[in-house]
């Protein structure tokens, strides 16, 4: 049978597909628009499936605000040009709004929630998308929850405080956001991280050929300052440098209570291709 341009466009507008597979489904269906739009949802899942392998590094971090608690999510697409399209902003933007009305702590109960959305999404744009992380932060008694998003909206980050000084949390949340430190306090480190340090520290005192008491100060002396570096509360302010996170919570009778910091793609292995021999991989084929 003919199939014309309004079923067409009814069926891409119902289903978010390309219309070239609209016109597809609507052929293998003889027109039938609810078969056609089964049939394009099944394939969605089937291609989900072939794209779940492929890694999705870009994309974007959302924040969604409540009275009662503060999530951070991030959303994932394989290439840039994909996370500034339209359609995944929109379901970016349906995610954050969905947060903001209920509190969710883990992320696969999110991810069944937008399943199919997300199936839809990648057989509209092309590529692996994913829900791949989310932390929720509910507002201490008497406290608040501060929120940073850079500009690109790739780099996010939340300050829970016991004080009901918003600004202060925002601003806390900013510099989490640039410093990006790996605990809150010294005894809260990683013991792991701590001890790949020191060894690596040691290795290069020993480079030194001086004396082991004088090398065991210089590992000493290094691991101190290492550890300002990566403790939030050590960290000078990024707005007073001279000013330290501790210090400033003293001044303002504030205690932090817990903070996130997403960045999008952070800790993902992207393989990084050659051009000129995936050309050449291609030509012998």
């Amino acid at each position: 049978m003919s199939i014309t341009a309004s079923q067409v466009k009814e069926l891409r507008e119902m289903s978010g597909v390309g219309m070239m597979e609209c016109k597809k489904a609507l052929v293998e269906t003889d027109g039938d628009l609810e078969k056609a739009l089964d049939l394009l949802r099944a394939n969605s899942s089937l291609k989900a499936e072939k794209k779940a392998s492929r890694v999705a590094a870009d994309g974007e971090v959302k924040i969604a605000e409540n009275s009662k608690y503060t999530s951070i999510v991030e959303i994932n697409s394989e290439t840039d040009f994909a996370a500034k399209d339209s359609q995944f902003k929109d379901f970016a933007n349906d995610v954050s709004e969905h947060l903001a009305c209920n509190q969710i702590n883990d992320i696969s109960d999110l991810s069944s929630v937008f399943e199919d959305k997300r199936q839809v999404l990648i057989q509209s744009i092309g590529e692996n998308i994913q829900l791949r992380r989310l932390e929720t932060l509910e507002v201490p008694s008497g406290g608040c929850i501060g929120a940073y998003v850079h500009s690109d909206g790739r780099l996010a980050a939340l300050v829970s405080i016991d004080s009901d000084k918003k600004e202060l949390a925002k601003d806390l949340a900013m510099h989490v956001s640039a410093t990006n430190p790996s605990c809150l306090k010294s005894e809260d480190i990683n013991p792991e991280l701590l001890d790949r340090e020191r060894s690596i520290f040691l290795a290069q005192a020993e480079e030194s050929g001086k004396d082991a008491s004088i090398m065991e100060k210089m590992v000493e002396g290094k691991v101190k300052r290492f550890l300002s570096e990566v403790t939030l509360v050590s960290q000078g302010f990024v707005k007073n440098p001279d000013q330290s996170i501790a210090e400033l919570l003293k001044e303002n009778n504030t205690s932090i209570v817990a903070f996130v910091r997403f960045k999008v793609g952070e800790g993902i292995e992207v393989e990084v291709k050659d051009f000129a021999a995936e050309v050449a991989e291609q030509l012998q084929k």
